[in-house]
């Protein structure tokens, strides 16, 4: 063999494919798989369906990059595909609420981007329609769509509880309330290994508005409560995509906007 064929093969075997994890707040198994052609172009249709188009700078975009570098490096085949993204599948789900909808995108079930989009209100004959504020208690609603099938977790039950203080403006954890139900999931989960086992955060945020004895439109203080209360109670101190923090975050940064 040639050295210059010799260098082209170290080369090779030292490219290191992008990985999911490398680029999305994603883990598990999900976290450590290269990330594959079909993939993305799975998701970029997936992102059409809903936009008309592939969003710049969105998942699919970002997938793409990742994808093209692994194969243009000779680490990935051109019809490849994970088998996660494969037989989980990708998906963009909409989720309405007063004055936008919160786009979510998700591979294998795992959230790789979530954000908000207004909803434009044509001004009717008699003037111009006013813009409900969503509520603490329809962004927890939003999260048991989002985030459903996610076990509850101490940092769950920790801006859970957040939020219920926030909406109810009171302290004090009501019994068979929203903060209650979400700490003894929480301390259920702990204590069993099979994730079918596991309490989900749609199990306990599903009707959320219903279950606060009180209510409020959330606020970007109350978001950034609600924030600091999972990040404090996550090992990696860090939001799940999706989750409780971020659509409480992401229905106060709607209503400042439609203000």
């Amino acid at each position: 063999m040639s050295q210059g064929k010799s260098r082209r093969s170290q080369a090779a075997e030292q490219e290191v494919p992008v990985k999911y994890g490398d680029i999305f707040n994603v883990s598990g198994e999900l976290a450590d798989k290269p990330v594959r052609p079909e993939d993305a172009s799975m998701m970029q249709t997936a992102e059409s369906t809903i936009f008309g188009k592939t969003k710049k700078g969105g998942p699919a975009s970002s997938m793409q990059s990742a994808a093209d570098h692994n194969e243009r490096a000779g680490l990935v085949g051109h019809y490849d595909v994970t088998d996660i993204a494969g037989v989980q599948g990708v998906s963009v789900t909409e989720t309405d609420v007063p004055g936008g909808r919160i786009i979510t995108e998700a591979v294998g079930g795992q959230v790789v981007g979530q954000h908000v989009e207004p909803t434009l209100v044509a001004p009717t004959v008699v003037g111009a329609v006013q813009q409900g504020s969503i509520t603490i208690g329809e962004a927890l609603e939003a999260t048991a769509q989002t985030a459903s099938d996610k076990p509850v977790d101490q940092s769950d039950a920790a801006a859970i509880q957040a939020a219920e203080v926030r909406a109810t403006g009171s302290n004090v954890i009501i019994p068979g309330g929203l903060a209650a139900s979400a700490q003894s999931a929480a301390a259920h989960n702990e204590s069993v290994y099979r994730y079918e086992d596991k309490i989900k955060l749609g199990a306990v945020l599903t009707g959320a508005t219903r279950k606060l004895a009180a209510d409020k439109a959330a606020t970007r203080q109350d978001a950034e409560g609600v924030v600091s209360a999972e990040l404090r109670n996550n090992p990696n101190v860090a939001t799940h995509p999706g989750g409780v923090a971020a659509s409480v975050a992401a229905a106060a940064r709607l209503n400042e906007n439609v203000r």
